[in-house]
């Protein structure tokens, strides 16, 4: 006989989930239409590695968890799929002609990056929300997202090629207030859960790799000309590399036995693709770009080992994935470089002239918005009728999957065990 948990995720969240797309094909019968002009055929390629690092790199990524696999990358395909077409809809709100939403393959590439979003901050309540939680997370986020990107694009006309500011930053921040906002007091001590294994860590590890080689065209695939692109592939191919080596070797220097740590390489690597986002196709020349990723290297290793232990201990932000060192940290850093570069270099694109003071404009917007935008989320996701896990089914597959009876029957004995030693201390 199914539990209460299960029935009530089962009705609401196939309601639910039907019920959205069902609004989305009205909208889209009403609204969406193909572009016939679409000359953007030449960005296919770059397209189809964005959709890779959507879908196989953010889902693998978060895999570490060892009971929490199906999850992460199930949920991860979800908010995608569901993400993608929420995203043509509210980006194609603000350049609508003649009434209609035109699509093509860079509409296509902006609504991935919409999901990118959504996904950022479902690393930070990674283990601790519901299917039901998540989509409504996902159609808050997205909304919001598509205002800000709006703002800081069109009105503040400032330059974010590779979205360090409007996506990474903003993703990241916007977790953590909704995390904030969903504090469980109950895991503040570690859960039993809340760790890898080996296979569960070479798993994510996958993802960083996907993420890794394919950065490149995430940060270069919307930029306006050919050189431009050049530019971007280029800066952020080096920026990468140095982020790499830097991560490697302050790893070892942190740890008190000199050894390596799969949470920092599967993460901290990855910053520099966050942090040199916002000048990649800027003519910076390659060694700042090595310089922006060695940086970006230090901040997130060094935000893992001393601040996310902080956040989570002094302000009851429990970030699981410890996105804010991955996203959020070199989102500012790529926010702050992007200042930097304009005050020293004028940069003018299509007849807009990128300013520092807009530039610092963009960054502070994004994230205040960010911050209030996660925290009403949170306070909605709170709402006590959505439901969701208790702290003992926290980072557990088996809640709202079917696992492997060989898995069951380990959480099972698992459990037993852990009755019998609270009986044996009462």
């Amino acid at each position: 006989m199914p539990s209460a948990i299960d029935t009530n995720m089962r009705f609401k969240f196939s309601i639910l989930a039907l019920l959205l797309e069902v609004i989305i094909i009205v909208l889209f019968g009403i609204f969406v239409e193909y572009d016939n002009r679409d000359a953007s055929h030449t960005l296919y390629p770059f397209f189809q590695d964005v959709h890779v690092m959507i879908f196989v790199g953010f889902g693998f990524l978060m895999t570490f968890l060892k009971k929490y696999g199906f999850s992460s990358v199930g949920i991860n395909m979800l908010i995608a799929a569901f993400g993608l077409q929420w995203g043509t809809l509210m980006q194609g709100f603000w350049h609508m002609q003649g009434g209609k939403i035109h699509v093509d393959i860079k509409s296509m590439i902006n609504a991935d990056f919409s999901t990118a979003t959504a996904l950022i901050s479902f690393g930070a309540v990674l283990g601790k929300t519901s299917p039901v939680q998540m989509l409504i997370l996902t159609i808050l986020e997205i909304t919001i997202f598509a205002c800000n990107e709006h703002l800081v694009t069109e009105i503040l006309q400032a330059t974010d090629v590779g979205a360090s500011m409007t996506i990474h930053a903003f993703g990241a921040y916007f977790g953590l207030a909704v995390t904030f906002i969903l504090y469980r007091p109950g895991l503040k001590n570690k859960h039993q859960n809340d760790e890898s294994t080996y296979h569960s860590d070479l798993f994510a590890m996958i993802g960083t790799l996907f993420l890794w080689l394919f950065w490149p065209s995430f940060n270069s695939a919307i930029a306006s000309e050919t050189i431009y692109q050049i530019n971007a592939i280029v800066n952020t191919y080096y920026s990468l590399a140095a982020c790499t080596v830097v991560t490697f070797a302050l790893s070892s220097l942190v740890d008190e036995r000199g050894k390596f740590s799969m949470v920092l390489i599967q993460n901290a690597t990855l910053a520099g693709g966050v942090a040199v986002g916002t000048c990649a196709d800027l003519s910076i020349q390659p060694f700042v770009a090595i310089g922006i990723g060695s940086i970006a290297g230090i901040i997130s290793v060094l935000g893992f080992h001393f601040l996310t232990p902080l956040l989570a201990s002094k302000l009851n932000i429990q970030d699981t994935c410890g996105v804010h060192n991955l996203h959020g940290l070199p989102g500012i850093l790529g926010g702050i470089a992007g200042i930097i570069v304009t005050a020293i270099r004028e940069e003018v694109r299509q007849g807009v002239h990128f300013s520092p003071s807009m530039q610092a404009a963009a960054l502070g917007s994004t994230i205040g918005i960010a911050l209030v935008g996660g925290a009403l989320t949170g306070g909605i996701l709170k709402l006590p009728f959505l439901g969701q896990a208790s702290d003992q089914n926290c980072f557990d597959d088996s809640v709202y999957w079917e696992v492997p009876e060989e898995n069951l029957h380990e959480i099972h004995s698992n459990n037993c065990d852990e009755h019998n030693r609270f009986e044996a201390n009462m």
